[in-house]
């Protein structure tokens, strides 16, 4: 009997997986990251800050002990504190000062769970690795999972190949409704647990109050950059992304206004009005950090530059500097430096890169 080695979440789609592989006749044996330490933080100067809420990391320990002692399956417990902080948190924390927008799921999938979890599920005999992630496995392609709304390949477009050896995606053929309904059929307590939401480390916190505990801010003016007027002041410019219109607090205008730009050097958050403005599109941009699964590399395909996003036709360059330019003359709104660009060609995750700067006709446009 082949030994499987499911990383267990706490949550509903982890456990499904490890149902299903159960069933198939694999010996499967549960395995849960701990990859942030949920009571101690640490301040800007490096000293420790007790969090006074608490993080759902200890919840959904106990829930995946609970599923695994129900499935009758082994649950063992690895601590990944130091290097999630090493290889995820501080590279999220880097890309904040640098005016970016980070992605760190990604990066913990490439450093975490498809790397050193997999090399601690080998420890302990695997034959296989499998997560709870809504993606598919084909003859050595990546593909999306059948359930577009949940499709987690956005996520995993920094994995090596490689590390793609000898991996289950159990769930990628079913629709969270069925993955749902097979949790209830086995009566666990995963099977109406809300999914996670947001970036994992800070959980259900308010994202300004966690930030300040890493980051220094300061106020600054809000500018409008059709204008130049200055129509408010921002509190810092981590806690703003390009597009967003939310966290805007200026009256005496009709039409939302959207965050087109930042200025490091002189902090200041750039604003425009009106959800159709020009300054919020563009029509290429430069992809750095790309890693290709596929052994394909089109000239034309479909791209994603958000995961909650439909893919886009793109065009592609391919420079002597290792970059990538993206080209799309359709002109999309709020791409974004720093969020992940995702090849695709029909059903199959090519793989993805950053977004380093953006373009619009041919020349380096006002995001940073």
């Amino acid at each position: 009997m082949k030994k499987v080695v499911v990383g267990m979440s706490g949550g509903v789609d982890s456990s499904v997986a490890a149902i299903l592989l159960k069933e198939q006749g694999f010996n499967v044996i549960g395995l849960f990251m701990r990859n942030w330490d949920s009571n101690i933080n640490n301040d800007i100067q490096g000293n420790p800050t007790l969090m006074n809420d608490i993080c759902p990391q200890e919840e959904d320990y106990n829930d995946a002990k609970i599923v695994c002692d129900k499935l009758g399956i082994p649950l063992y417990r690895v601590d990944f504190i130091k290097e999630y902080w090493d290889y995820v948190f501080t590279y999220f924390l880097d890309e904040l000062k640098n005016g970016r927008t980070p992605n760190p799921d990604i990066m913990c999938n490439k450093y975490i769970k498809f790397d050193l979890f997999i090399k601690e599920a080998k420890k302990i005999g695997a034959s296989f690795i499998a997560t709870g992630h809504y993606a598919r496995l084909v003859n050595g392609k990546l593909l999306k999972a059948l359930d577009d709304n949940k499709d987690q390949t956005y996520f995993l477009s920094q994995i090596k190949k490689e590390q793609l050896h000898d991996v289950l995606f159990p769930i990628g053929d079913l629709c969270k409704n069925e993955v749902r309904d097979i949790a209830k059929k086995y009566n666990l307590i995963t099977a109406t647990k809300k999914d996670s939401t947001g970036i994992c480390f800070i959980g259900e916190r308010n994202y300004r109050k966690f930030l300040q505990n890493y980051l220094l801010t300061q106020v600054g003016n809000i500018i409008n950059i059709e204008t130049s007027e200055v129509i408010g002041t921002h509190n810092g410019l981590v806690n703003y992304t390009i597009g967003q219109r939310k966290g805007l607090d200026i009256g005496g205008y009709k039409d939302k206004l959207f965050v087109v730009g930042k200025d490091l050097k002189k902090n200041i958050l750039y604003i425009a009005i009106g959800e159709n403005n020009i300054y919020l599109y563009s029509n290429a941009a430069l992809i750095d950090n790309v890693n290709w699964i596929s052994d394909n590399r089109p000239i034309k395909c479909t791209a994603k530059f958000r995961y909650r996003q439909q893919e886009e036709n793109v065009q592609i360059e391919y420079l002597d500097s290792g970059l990538i330019k993206v080209l799309y003359p359709q002109k999309i709104k709020a791409v974004t430096p720093g969020q992940a660009c995702v090849f695709y060609l029909n059903e199959e995750c090519l793989g993805g890169g950053i977004i380093k700067d953006v373009i619009l006709d041919n020349n380096k446009i006002w995001y940073l």
